[in-house]
Parts: structure tokens; C-alpha cells; sequence
């Protein structure tokens, strides 16, 4: 059985998905929380669950804080990210947190249970968000010498892509790097190429599987 705790301010949509969680007989809901403080809280008097479903937006700690208590005190936690917030940076900034899937409020039902079993057994949970494409490569890569970043990337393009899994915006890395914006995109263009991935959200997730950016 996965023992899943639910950190969320919105308590009928939590309360809901307590319910649906509980009447699955794969799953346990060990406890509910309001924001980071108050699943620092319940953690002192619960066993630590298998996986929380973490929401962002929350009151006095968010989930992105929450989410790195957890990856800093209790990584063997796998967290689940379930947003209202589908950009590129909010992804981005919970995969650099911690999280190991991201999935958006408005999923079916079948998905978010499909995710907890995936993080469960396998460590992460790719959404539909990140083309089947990507986790292909991802999932290859350490069996196939072709994908090995040091041998397809460049220095310039290695440091393009330590920048990208930041909050960086681009005009922000272009000034770090002391380029244009236009070049910036050029690398990334060349990038995304070579490692066969399509978005920043792809790459960032490349460069966490293969340990060249450190959560």
C-alpha cells in the first residue's frame, strides 16, 4: 500500500481528493495540511508517507518551500506537484525544488492515481506535458553512448543549460553570458537538437536525470 499525504489550503478540493484517494485500496491517506508549517507539523506526529501531493500557491509556506524542506530533511519523500500552473518556470522551479512529477488540478482522475504508482516504483512521473519523445531519450539515455551530454554539448552550450534549469528568464541569461538574446536562443535551438528534446521544460528535466544539474 502508498501511504500519500495532501498539502493544500483548498480543503473541499482537498477534502475531495482525500475521499477519491482513500476509496482506491492501493493508497492511504495518512494526513491533510494546509500549507508547509502545518505538514511540518503533522509530520512530527504521522510515519513519513511514501508521496505527497503538493500544491504551490499556499499561505505562509508555499510549495516550492515545502517541497525543498522535504528534498533537504526527508528526501526519501516523493513529492507530487498538483497546480493549478502549467508555465515553463513553475515546472521548472518544483522539478529544481524537489518534486518528482507535476500534474495540473484539472487531470483525470486515472492520471493522478497512474502518477503516485509511477513515482512510487519508478523514482518520477512524466505528464503529458513532456512529450512521449523526451522520455525515451531520458529514459535511454545511460545505455546508449550517444546521448552522453559531455560528448554532444559544448562548454558555451553546457553553460546554457545549467542557466536554463534556474529562474533565469532569457534576457537574464543573455546578460550573464554576455549575448544577445537572439544568440542565446541559437544555442538553445542547437541544443534541443542534439539532446532531440523540444522545450525548456525538456531540457531541465535531461539535465536533472543525468545528474549535470543538482537539485
Amino acid at each position: 500500500m502508498i501511504t500519500v499525504a495532501l498539502i493544500d489550503d483548498h480543503k473541499l478540493l482537498r477534502n475531495g481528493l482525500s475521499s477519491f484517494i482513500r476509496n482506491n485500496p492501493d493508497f492511504d491517506v495518512l494526513f491533510e495540511a494546509d500549507n508547509g508549517i502545518d505538514m511540518q507539523q503533522q509530520l512530527e506526529k504521522h510515519p513519513l508517507p511514501n508521496v505527497i501531493l503538493m500544491d504551490i500557491n499556499m499561505p505562509l509556506m508555499d510549495g516550492y518551500s515545502a517541497t525543498q524542506w522535504l528534498f533537504q530533511n526527508h528526501k526519501q519523500v516523493k513529492v507530487i506537484a498538483l497546480s493549478m500552473y502549467d508555465s515553463e518556470e513553475c515546472i521548472i522551479r518544483m522539478l529544481r525544488c524537489g518534486a518528482r512529477g507535476y500534474i495540473l488540478k484539472d487531470a483525470e482522475p486515472s492520471e493522478l492515481l497512474r502518477a503516485m504508482h509511477e513515482v512510487q516504483r519508478h523514482g518520477f512521473y512524466y505528464s503529458p506535458m513532456v512529450s512521449q519523445h523526451l522520455i525515451h531519450i531520458i529514459n535511454n539515455t545511460e545505455t546508449d553512448p550517444r546521448l552522453v551530454p559531455a560528448k554532444l554539448l559544448s562548454e558555451r552550450e553546457m553553460e546554457l543549460l545549467h542557466l536554463m534549469a534556474s529562474e533565469m528568464t532569457y534576457k537574464e541569461i543573455a546578460d550573464k553570458m554576455f549575448l544577445s538574446p537572439k544568440t542565446v536562443e541559437g544555442y538553445r535551438e542547437k541544443i534541443c537538437e542534439k539532446l532531440q528534446v523540444k522545450t525548456r521544460v525538456g531540457l531541465v528535466m535531461y539535465a536533472i536525470r543525468n545528474g549535470i544539474v543538482k537539485l
